[in-house]
């Protein structure tokens, strides 16, 4: 069964992806600290990581450029004002080349080098190690099913959602929350974005390696019990799911997020069985069938 997309979505807390949405403006708080200028680099994507290395790199050799036509002729071989010449020579310098054509002939050149040469050294350092920090965060490939399911299960109705390790190892002592979010009016009058813990007929694998049906069951205990497809939506319903687990590779705890609001929660549905067998035992997961739903009977 396909998914309508093209009806509108109601805001969301969490994007499908883990990553927490751009709908929360916080005013009285900087956007960028310079305490927090390492976590600030550390989250930014790669390409728009390289594209500020590339930024620094060119400003900041220019900058030193300008620093040695200050001098004037201080440049041996170098044409006398030539930005180009003055912009390679600070290129040589900074990665300590030393091609030998170019080189400083006055002591403020010499100073300048100095100055410069330190200065590519902190920066090869800090550029490496935030490189290394980037490549060794542990990362986790769990992927979820793009709806989740309220159908019977053993006669109760049961909130249901997949999710599925697409890597080819093991997360040890995974462990999964579900939490249901909606808008409240107290009785006093105030509004009140609540919080409700879904309780999970497992919540906790000690070996992830294949898929995971996550299942809650709506009886008198849940906060869902009596609610319907309506309430969900006017009340501004989304189940916020974290998964928490330990990478057998590189021994390092992995998170993954996700959520689920009310348009895509699909009612007297239930998934698809995407695991079989091969003839010589080995199990078989389809994962193009990973989304797939079929109406209750």
């Amino acid at each position: 069964m396909k998914i309508n997309r093209n009806r509108p979505q109601q805001p969301r807390l969490v994007y499908r992806k883990g990553q927490f949405t751009l709908n929360i403006v916080k005013l009285g708080v900087p956007r960028l600290h310079l305490a927090d200028l390492y976590h600030w680099l550390l989250t930014l994507s790669w390409p728009q990581f390289f594209i500020l290395i590339c930024f620094s790199y060119v400003i900041t050799n220019s900058l030193f450029a300008f620093a040695y036509l200050a001098g004037g002729d201080c440049i041996a071989n170098a044409r006398p004002g030539s930005f180009k010449d003055a912009f390679y020579f600070s290129v040589q310098t900074m990665a300590t080349i030393g091609y030998g054509s170019m080189y400083p002939r006055t002591d403020y050149a010499n100073t300048i080098v100095c100055i410069q040469a330190l200065f590519g050294l902190w920066g090869v350092a800090m550029v490496t190690g935030l490189a290394f920090s980037r490549f060794s965060r542990p990362t986790a490939r769990v992927i979820f099913s793009r709806v989740a399911v309220i159908a019977p299960f053993n006669g109760i109705p049961t909130l249901m959602y997949r999710t599925g390790n697409q890597r080819f190892n093991q997360i040890l002592e995974a462990q999964q929350r579900a939490t249901l979010i909606r808008d409240e009016v107290t009785s006093e009058g105030q509004f009140m974005r609540r919080f409700y813990d879904l309780q999970l007929v497992r919540s906790q694998s000690p070996i992830f390696a294949l898929t995971w049906t996550v299942m809650h069951a709506i009886d008198e205990s849940s906060p869902l019990f009596q609610l319907t497809a309506k309430d969900l939506s006017e009340c501004q319903a989304e189940i916020v799911i974290t998964l928490t687990g330990i990478d057998e590779t590189v021994s390092q705890t992995i998170h993954a997020r996700h959520s689920f609001v009310a348009a895509e929660i699909m009612w007297d549905m239930r998934f698809v069985d995407i695991i079989s067998r091969k003839p010589d035992g080995k199990r078989v997961v389809d994962y193009t069938r990973f989304h797939e739903v079929d109406a209750v009977e």
